[in-house]
């Protein structure tokens, strides 16, 4: 069973998945001056997000559940593709930042997976011209 982590932003409408997650409620580099140009995929944003409290206990929550429904899937044996959404507002910081870290926690744990950003060409586009 393959994996795609996608990311969106609500703001561009919504994105059709197994699992969908709304992660308006973190903090948000968007009002970070420094950090508001640069997408989930830098470092420093992505730290930023990764490193808040509220995520630190969402991840806690999310984590095991994912670890289960994955497992669960994977030897039901009727599912090719398990496609898990993470959204934000603008499909730029957050759910970047979020699906790219766990991605990677699921290819850790022996998944085939692969991380889709969908938003984040849009969102670039649109923070260089406002910055500008």
């Amino acid at each position: 069973m393959q994996i795609v982590v996608l990311s969106f932003g609500f703001h561009h409408g919504l994105i059709e998945a197994d699992y969908v997650f709304d992660l308006r409620f973190l903090p948000n580099p968007f009002w970070v001056p420094d950090l508001k140009p640069l997408p989930g995929t830098e470092p420093k944003s992505a730290d930023y997000v990764l490193q808040q409290q509220t995520t630190q206990e969402f991840l806690a929550l999310l984590q095991p559940f994912l670890t289960f429904v994955c497992a669960a899937w994977a030897a039901n044996g009727k599912k090719d593709v398990l496609r898990i959404a993470l959204g934000c507002t603008g499909g730029y910081h957050r759910s970047v930042a979020l699906a790219e870290y766990l991605a990677h926690w699921l290819s850790g744990l022996g998944y085939e997976v692969s991380c889709q950003h969908r938003d984040l060409a849009k969102n670039h586009l649109q923070l260089q011209e406002t910055v500008s």
